[in-house]
């Protein structure tokens, strides 16, 4: 009996022995985390090197002020959610993008617009389609999911939500810009295909949604995106941006936005599918992110940024470019166009 008993012994200290080491490679193999990160983008598609340098300027410029918008707020403290809503806010006042100011034009010639937000840590969201008279299309996304049992408005549903609340509101003139004007001039003038997305005389292509993902203090994430949809787009066409999976998404693992051609987007569920891909495959965000661009999706499709529970940022489009920015609490930063 003795005998026995010590080498059960024996055998619980070995087994203990084994196990120890395996834990320390576990631990080890977790990646650390950064305390706080933010990705933004403000539309993919394809603008040639070349552009003008004045024009080059501004956008870089107006990516620079919206990062530092929102990693301010993380820098400080303040929740994704504050950061990514200021930081979409920035760019729907900037009409250099296409949302909010600057949006682009149906094929009714009205701005009409659509925005989704998504709180990963309680997989809460807000989003509303076909507004006319919201200054700030996330903002008011944001009240639905905070301040209705609701996820989804639409049109008019969405505009008398919006005068049940303190949302900014201005005549839809405000959105108008000569430059989005004479875009839907030349679609309507030719009805290609091609000319249901923003393009110019250059044969340039865009789609300028805008969107901000972001990983505060808190360990909470969070998603947001904002756009006027497609030039010429016809009656009461939604895109995928204000659909939750499609072009916006967000749990305790990564959160994603989407720019590009919205009916790929949404067809592939996009933004879910790389949250999906790095949940079962237990993939890196990287992966996930290269997985979805360049296996699930085509060229030419669309772009996304995305940044995981650990602050890793990533953005990549299959487009040829996309006006993007990121940095993170350890001082990484990336700002760029192709």
């Amino acid at each position: 009996m003795n005998k026995l008993t010590t080498l059960l012994t024996l055998s619980f200290l070995l087994v203990l022995t084994a196990c120890q080491p395996k834990q320390e490679t576990e631990n080890a193999a977790e990646p650390p985390t950064k305390e706080w990160s933010i990705a933004l983008h403000g539309g993919a598609g394809y603008v040639s090197p070349d552009m003008p340098e004045d024009r080059k300027q501004a956008y870089m410029e107006s990516l620079e002020e919206a990062l530092a918008i929102g990693s301010e707020i993380l820098a400080n403290g303040g929740s994704a959610l504050d950061a990514i809503e200021k930081t979409v806010n920035y760019m729907e006042d900037n009409e250099l993008y296409n949302a909010g100011k600057g949006a682009v034009f149906t094929s009714e010639g009205r701005n009409e617009l659509d925005a989704a937000i998504m709180d990963g840590s309680t997989l809460n969201a807000g989003a509303i389609t076909g507004v006319t008279t919201v200054k700030n299309p996330i903002t008011l996304a944001r009240r639905v999911m905070t301040d209705s049992k609701h996820v989804f408005f639409s049109a008019d549903g969405a505009e008398t939500f919006a005068d049940e609340t303190d949302v900014e509101r201005v005549d839809p003139e405000y959105f108008y810009t000569e430059r989005r004007y004479q875009s839907l001039q030349r679609a309507k003038a030719e009805e290609q295909e091609s000319n249901l997305i923003e393009t110019n005389e250059e044969k340039e292509w865009k789609y300028g949604t805008v969107g901000a993902v972001a990983k505060d203090v808190n360990g909470n994430l969070a998603a947001a995106t904002s756009t006027g949809g497609m030039t010429n787009k016809k009656y009461g066409r939604v895109g995928d941006v204000p659909i939750i999976g499609s072009g916006t998404y967000a749990n305790n693992l990564v959160a994603v936005s989407a720019t590009g051609w919205g009916e790929k987007i949404m067809l592939n569920v996009s933004a879910h599918t790389l949250a999906a891909h790095m949940e079962f495959q237990e993939a890196t965000l990287q992966q996930s992110m290269d997985y979805l661009v360049d296996e699930v999706l085509e060229p030419g499709d669309a772009g996304f940024i995305a940044v995981d529970k650990y602050g890793n940022f990533s953005m990549k489009t299959n487009t040829g470019s996309m006006f993007r920015a990121a940095t993170d609490s350890e001082g990484n930063k990336e700002i760029g166009i192709w």
